[in-house]
């Protein structure tokens, strides 16, 4: 997850609360690598109130989702959920957080 910052509750970005930005997950980077020659076929993304997904996309290995809004001094969590292609499909789920900061 490129430009995260990692911290005891896991994964998180700052976002500022005018910004309209996408958020890359790479489900199969250097050490994450159990994909192996799979692909995603299904992300189904879930987030807080108050924050807004403006648009969604996948790649074989990658999942984007684009946000807007939120408000300064609120976090706000992000999760998705893939379902693969392989004869017995896997399912994962990986979260994040936004933290809205006005910048």
């Amino acid at each position: 997850m490129t430009g995260f910052k990692t911290d005891t509750l896991g994964d998180w970005i700052e976002k500022d609360p005018d910004a309209v930005l996408d958020y890359t997950l790479d489900w199969n980077a250097a050490g994450d690598s159990w994909l192996s020659g799979d692909t995603i076929v299904t992300a189904i993304w879930t987030l807080d109130a108050g924050i807004t997904k403006v648009s969604e996309s996948m790649t074989g290995t990658t999942t984007t989702i684009w946000l807007s809004g939120g408000t300064a001094g609120s976090t706000y969590w992000v999760s998705c959920r893939i379902v693969t292609a392989n004869s017995i499909p896997r399912i994962e789920d990986r979260s994040f957080r936004v933290v809205v900061m006005q910048r």
